[in-house]
């Protein structure tokens, strides 16, 4: 039977780059709620964040967040900061760059990723933040 259900995860990011590693809690959530094949949509809500992959190892998680600051600096003059005074004007251009979401095939439950590819939230805000991820789960079930 095919079904589609709405799931939700919360995850604490450090700011400016801050990521993290989500593809176990994805994977978790697929296999505990009955899921054998389909597609997960993975969306971060919010204007400062984002969802993408990536090989989740020590240096990629350095060279990202230095990548992003070579694109797009974070001690530059933004209009989003001349309009509210926030200060985070590269974390929207960031977010707008990556993107808030990602959709990921499964089968036989088990995420149909590349060897060294993980899923990973990001959090560009200028600040610490708490973000809700939410999973749109498409797909067929063992009922």
């Amino acid at each position: 039977m095919i079904r589609i259900l709405t799931e939700r995860i919360k995850v604490n990011s450090a700011e400016n780059c801050g990521i993290t590693n989500i593809t176990g809690l994805v994977s978790d959530k697929i296999s505990k709620l009955g899921f054998i094949s389909g597609n997960v949509t993975i969306f971060m809500g919010g204007s400062t964040g984002g969802v993408t992959t990536i090989e989740y190892e020590p240096g990629l998680l350095q060279d990202l967040p230095e990548l992003l600051e070579r694109l797009i600096p974070s001690d530059i003059a933004y209009q989003h900061d001349k309009t509210w005074g926030d200060g985070n004007g590269f974390s929207h251009l960031r977010s707008a760059l990556i993107g808030p979401s990602l959709t990921v095939p499964f089968d036989e439950r088990k995420l149909l990723l590349g060897t060294w590819q993980q899923i990973i939230a990001v959090n560009f805000d200028n600040r610490p933040r708490t973000r809700e991820i939410i999973l749109q789960i498409i797909g067929e079930d063992n009922g």
